[in-house]
């Protein structure tokens, strides 16, 4: 998964990481640091979900451990947790705004919009605490503001799907943005409304 999220542009060298629950005490984490194109199995490593205490595995867990297993806690029906750094939801992210769905979308799975986490540094318990209070049994998807993405899906397969909504969401909400944008050079808004159509429809 971790080599599809890079293939597919929503990872980029090592950054971004993946949480997966394993039963009710523990969950597998990608490794700290290490290029997704190199990682094995047995870099995985096992964590207890609640005390975040290494189980099982050799390596440095993400540093990004703390939101996946307040995510997969709050969230007991959903067993997968991917944080990336995709290009234009990330876009978004610097604009510190609620990112809404598109019209028609599923809300039920979804939930009613992608929810906005203040900016704290990447990595630190500040961020883990900002993200822990503004967390909700009804949102599963999180703008990092100046950061990225992070959601929860039932399993990898539909987190994956998530991640791919986000990225056609996000392209949706700047294209309808610059649109207003009447000050702006034309050759650049139509190179990049094309940019964002491409988005929509590819993903990242």
């Amino acid at each position: 998964m971790c080599r599809y999220f890079a293939d597919n542009g929503y990872f980029a060298g090592t950054g971004g990481n993946i949480g997966v629950r394993v039963d009710n005490r523990l969950m597998a984490v990608t490794p700290s640091a290490t290029d997704y194109y190199s990682v094995r199995a047995e870099d995985v490593v096992i964590l207890d979900i609640e005390t975040l205490d290494v189980v099982e595995g050799e390596k440095t867990p993400t540093i990004e451990k703390g939101l996946h297993a307040r995510m997969l806690r709050m969230h007991p029906g959903r067993n997968a947790s991917v944080h990336t750094h995709q290009p234009i939801a990330s876009a978004v992210a610097l604009l510190h705004e609620i990112l809404p769905w598109p019209r028609g979308s599923d809300l039920k799975t979804l939930g009613p919009h992608v929810a906005l986490i203040p900016y704290k540094p990447s990595g630190t318990g500040m961020l883990a605490k900002a993200f822990a209070k503004a967390l909700r049994p009804d949102i599963f998807a999180y703008l990092l503001a100046s950061h990225g993405v992070i959601c929860a899906g039932a399993d990898l397969k539909t987190a994956t799907g998530m991640i791919r909504k986000i990225e056609a969401a996000s392209a949706i909400h700047l294209r309808d943005r610059i649109k207003k944008r009447v000050n702006l050079d034309k050759q650049l808004q139509a190179f990049i409304l094309n940019i964002l159509d491409k988005a929509e429809t590819k993903g990242a």
